[in-house]
């Protein structure tokens, strides 16, 4: 009896074969990335390629090697998609939500944050505080995957996530609407418990080794740390995005502002 295939980790949510990626596409649904076999240049998958673009799924070539990897059917005829949770929102989807809320604005920015579960915590933690949604970029992040949903506990369903493709360019757009971009830094010069986080607000959450890229962070208006009293000099991404957040959810509660800067 031949041997059943074992599925790659982080197989869930995989389509596999031109036909099947073209239809699930042609139907409209949310499809988070697609690879295409590097070197093939046939008519049928430059038009799948368009297609994806076209519904703003990424796309990324790969060689034979790591298709046949990722493939668990073994027949993937060079083109592999992965499903995304849900479908990805506007940035004014965002925005609107805190308007009907009648809010101001709390976004969630993810530089390059590229761990799934680092991702999905986020997501949870800031539809946990009352943020109006999450942002991440198109290349060099996590998106919405199946692992990503799961980490989430579910919040995927109930919070929008954007996905735009560029941050310091998003950054400063934000900045023209009127909202106050403060970047999570060790380094900052102000601590979240000094920082006022009433007004409308982004947070850059950066990623897990590097921090937020130099761009993002010359666009933030301030950058923020938060204290730390162990011999750890760090928390990972979605602690620190749950402490900033919830001083956020403290503070506009009502609670009031930090008296250094009333």
């Amino acid at each position: 009896m031949e041997e059943r295939r074992k599925a790659p980790s982080g197989a869930e949510g995989l389509i596999e074969g031109r036909n099947a990626v073209a239809e699930a596409l042609r139907a409209g649904a949310p499809i988070d990335k697609v690879w295409l076999l590097r070197g093939e240049d046939g008519a049928p998958l430059r038009k799948i390629a368009a297609m994806a673009k076209a519904a703003g799924a990424v796309v990324a070539e790969a060689d034979r090697r790591k298709l046949d990897a990722m493939s668990v059917t073994g027949a993937h005829q060079g083109v592999i998609a992965s499903a995304a949770a849900a479908k990805y929102a506007e940035v004014e989807d965002l925005l609107r939500l805190a308007s009907e809320r009648g809010e101001a604005p709390l976004l969630v920015v993810c530089d390059e944050i590229s761990d799934p579960h680092n991702l999905g915590a986020i997501i949870r933690t800031a539809e946990c505080a009352g943020a109006h949604g999450v942002i991440i970029p198109k290349r060099r992040s996590a998106g919405l995957t199946a692992v990503v949903a799961k980490a989430s506990a579910g919040a995927v369903s109930y919070l929008p996530v954007a996905r735009v493709p560029n941050v310091p360019a998003l950054l400063k757009d934000l900045k023209k609407r009127g909202l106050w971009i403060y970047g999570a830094d060790a380094s900052g010069t102000a601590t979240l418990y000094e920082t006022d986080w009433t007004g409308a607000a982004a947070l850059v959450i950066g990623s897990e080794g590097a921090g937020m890229t130099r761009l993002a962070a010359e666009q933030c208006d301030f950058l923020v740390s938060i204290p730390m009293k162990g011999k750890i000099n760090s928390l990972n991404a979605s602690a620190a995005c749950a402490v900033l957040l919830y001083e956020a959810a403290r503070q506009r509660s009502g609670a009031g502002k930090p008296k250094a800067i009333e």
